[in-house]
């Protein structure tokens, strides 16, 4: 199974990725990744998308780039891990360039699914978006350390963000699956552990 999560900053997905893995791992292979990265390749190719040196990335460059890593990622890392039966968590994917760069920076979902083509045909079998208002997301990252170039975006643009996702669950509802974010950690993982547990 290839599981992605998804949602905006702050959503827990890192922490909540780590104990689904714990779990799962009692009975199954598991390969934990994110995006951008998940390889070398892809990860240097997501130091140009997030670091905020490069404060001249245009949208459709920041597209092209995550197009870019996410095929590498997926050559290198979640197709091989498939094929060899193995669960595949990856913090975000696909949706996450849908609702960033074709909703929150205007440039269209065919845009956006023309140049994840490939992506395209390796979509997840099953999608966690945890849906936050980005007030109170933003307000559980403010201690973090490194703010990378997509986090210091306006509050506007987390809107949007958020917009976005719920206009990429219409599009693919029987594959999303929408978890309210405002619950505890635990409460969340109880849900999607139900639901892996009931497809797998």
């Amino acid at each position: 199974m290839f599981i992605t999560f998804e949602g905006g900053e702050g959503t827990g997905k890192t922490t909540l990725i780590a104990k689904i893995a714990e779990f799962l791992r009692k009975n199954h292979e598991v390969v934990t990744t994110r995006e951008p990265g998940g390889s070398a390749i892809a990860e240097a190719i997501r130091d140009i998308i997030l670091n905020p040196k490069y404060q001249g990335v245009t949208p459709t460059t920041e597209a092209l780039l995550l197009a870019a890593s996410r095929a590498q990622h997926l050559d290198e890392v979640i197709l091989p891990a498939l094929k060899q039966d193995k669960i595949v968590l990856c913090d975000r994917f696909l949706d996450s360039s849908l609702a960033y760069q074709a909703y929150a920076r205007g440039l269209g979902f065919d845009f956006v699914l023309n140049i994840n083509a490939y992506a395209v045909k390796h979509l997840p079998d099953l999608t966690f978006y945890i849906d936050l208002d980005p007030k109170v997301g933003m307000k559980r990252i403010e201690n973090r350390d490194k703010y990378d170039r997509l986090d210091q975006e306006t509050r506007e643009f987390h809107d949007r963000v958020r917009e976005g996702y719920l206009e990429v669950y219409k599009k693919y509802p029987n594959r999303i699956i929408t978890i309210n974010g405002d619950q505890s950690i635990d409460e969340i993982l109880g849900q999607i552990l139900n639901e892996i547990q009931a497809r797998l």
